[in-house]
This record gives C-alpha cells, sequence and structure tokens, in this order.
C-alpha cells in the first residue's frame, strides 16, 4: 500500500490502477507499506529515485544502509514491531531523503508510524523541509522506543514482586512450576529488551549519519532535533542495559530459589530418614534368629521394643527442631 501525506494533513492512498502522473507539490511524506514489485516501480516512476527492495533491506553491510548518491540520502533502520505481544521482532526500515520529500519503505507496521502519520495531520503545514519531517520521525520513533522500555520496567517490577514476594512476613510455599514458569517470562521478557537494544544501536548509527547530510545541517532546527535525538537514544540505551541487568538478576534468583526448594525437598527426606534409622536398629536386633536372646522369653519383651523404637525415633526429632532444621 502506498499513501502520500500532503502538507494540509490531508492522506492520498495511491493505487496502480489508478495512475497519477506526479505527486502534489504539497506531498511531504510518501510511505510505502509492504509495496509489490508494481508498486515499488510506480513510485520509482513518480519521485524519480532507486526504492529499496525488500531484498536490500536485509542487505546487513553497513555501507549499503547508510549512503547518500546524486543528492539522495539513504537510510536504512531495525525498529522494534509488535512489543506488546508474546513475539516482538526487528522490521527493517528504509528512509529516503531527496530534495523534495521523504519516501519510507517498510514490510512491516511498527506503531510509530502511526503514531507519527496522526501527529503529522495535526501540524498542518509545519514539515515543509524533507529533513525536518525525518527528524521528527525518529524522534516518534525515539518515544515509541522509551514508552516500551517504561513498560518493560513496570513487567520487570512485577517479575521481581512474582518472585521475592510482596514483603510480607508469613511464608508461603509455592505451587510447583511457578518458579519454572516465572523462568519462561523472563526469558520472554529478555528477548524484548534485547530486541530493542539492537534497535537503539541501529537508531543511533542511522542518526549519527544523518547528523553529517548537508540537508539536515543547513536546517538549524532539523540539526538540533537530531542532536537532541542522539541524546536520548544514548540514554534509552543506558536505561535498556539497566532492565537488562535486572533481568540477568532475576534470572539468576529465580534459579536461586528453585534450588532452595529443591533442597527443602531433599532435606526432609533426609531427615525422615535420620528419624527412622534409630527405629529400624531396634527392629533389627530384635529380628536376629538367634538363640541366646534373654529378652524373646519376656512377657513384656514385645511393647517395651515398640515403646523403645518411637522414643529412638521421637529424640532425634526433638534434636532437629531444637537445632532449628525443621
Amino acid at each position: 500500500m502506498m499513501k502520500a501525506y500532503r502538507s494540509n494533513g490531508e492522506a492520498i492512498v495511491l493505487s496502480v490502477d489508478q495512475r497519477v502522473d506526479s505527486l502534489p507539490d504539497d506531498v511531504f511524506w510518501l510511505d510505502l507499506n509492504s509495496p509489490t514489485r508494481e508498486e515499488d516501480l510506480y513510485a520509482e516512476r513518480l519521485t524519480g529515485i532507486d526504492v529499496p527492495t525488500r531484498q536490500d533491506l536485509r542487505d546487513i553491510e553497513p555501507s549499503s544502509r547508510l549512503y547518500s548518491t546524486n543528492g539522495t540520502t539513504y537510510l536504512t533502520g531495525s525498529l522494534i514491531c509488535h512489543a506488546d505481544s508474546a513475539q516482538p521482532v526487528l522490521a527493517d526500515v528504509a528512509f529516503v531523503l531527496t530534495a523534495s520529500r521523504l519516501v519510507t519503505v517498510r514490510y512491516d507496521d511498527p506503531r510509530s508510524f502511526t503514531l507519527f502519520a496522526h501527529a503529522a495531520g495535526r501540524l498542518q503545514g509545519e514539515l515543509r523541509n524533507p529533513a525536518l519531517t525525518l527528524t521528527r520521525l525518529l524522534e516518534t520513533i525515539t518515544d515509541r522506543t522509551a514508552e516500551i522500555l517504561e513498560q518493560a520496567e513496570v513487567k520487570s517490577d512485577s517479575l521481581l514482586v512474582r518472585i521475592f514476594g510482596d514483603g510480607g512476613e508469613g511464608k508461603k510455599r509455592r505451587a510447583a512450576g511457578t518458579l519454572e514458569g516465572l523462568l519462561v517470562e523472563i526469558a520472554h521478557h529478555h528477548r524484548l529488551i534485547s530486541k530493542v537494544r539492537d534497535s537503539l544501536v541501529s537508531l543511533a548509527r542511522l542518526n549519527s549519519f544523518l547528523g553529517g547530510v548537508p540537508a539536515v545541517q543547513n536546517c538549524s532546527e532539523a540539526h538540533a532535533l537530531s542532536s537532541s535525538i542522539g541524546r536520548d537514544i544514548q540514554s534509552l540505551a543506558e536505561h535498556a542495559n539497566f532492565i537488562s541487568g535486572n533481568l540477568s538478576f532475576m534470572l539468576d534468583a529465580s534459579l536461586g530459589l528453585i534450588n532452595v526448594e529443591q533442597n527443602a525437598i531433599i532435606k526432609i527426606f533426609s531427615i525422615a530418614s535420620v528419624v527412622f534409622l534409630p527405629p529400624t536398629l531396634v527392629a533389627s536386633v530384635y529380628g536376629m534368629n538367634f538363640v541366646h536372646m534373654p529378652e524373646l522369653q519376656w512377657m513384656m519383651g514385645y511393647p517395651a521394643s515398640l515403646l523403645l523404637m518411637v522414643f529412638s525415633a521421637v529424640i532425634p526429632y526433638l534434636f532437629f527442631r531444637w537445632k532449628g532444621w525443621l
């Protein structure tokens, strides 16, 4: 799908079946969302530039992702998508900065593009400079990344409470599999933070390259905004590292608590075996088949041996309670 955004806030949906010969002069942004090959060729005819294809976006060579040629700047960045779902992904997005407008090519739907499209409609002609349009879009992408990190921090706090409890004095034994389930949630959460960190690295490289583009340097507002975005990206990267460190701590803590739970179970079996060891010894002694055993002829021998076994089991139990091992 192809959308052209005009300075008056109007969005025009372009179709290859109803072709126009040229774009209106006040179109400041042409957005290609999952374009077909026919739409790529149509956009090239309208803009006079080479529109990056899906294969071009997958190129990981730095020299192929950020470059300028014939007055046109091509930038490719990796943006976080589907951050609110269980399967966040990185989507490669191409930003093409021409002398008259901004062209974007993407094969996914980052929420920041929808937010910018709504904001652009309210600006009503303030985005006449393509360089300013691009920096405004990058600002929206950065703000959306900050929102994702804020939500991730809230989720991290929730996981921390579920791991260690709410601080109450009463200790409740967790149901079987609770900590194991938390490990899975921590792994999913860590995957999101890893994607965000990769996206921030890509945005930092893109914004650094953009700051040296003449079109941005010649626009004071765009240049100042690009510098501000660079500082924001650096702050967000540090915050993402902090959250990642917390997740590593929670992972280690969960594994430690699982070991504690397992050790508690093993301790119960160990104590039980020690408690029943003396009665077993008594029963073994009187289970031997020797002829000369005086107690065998004693009328009270049987109840006395039972009492001896009970007494020999109670003594270790009381000792363990006194030591605080139970």
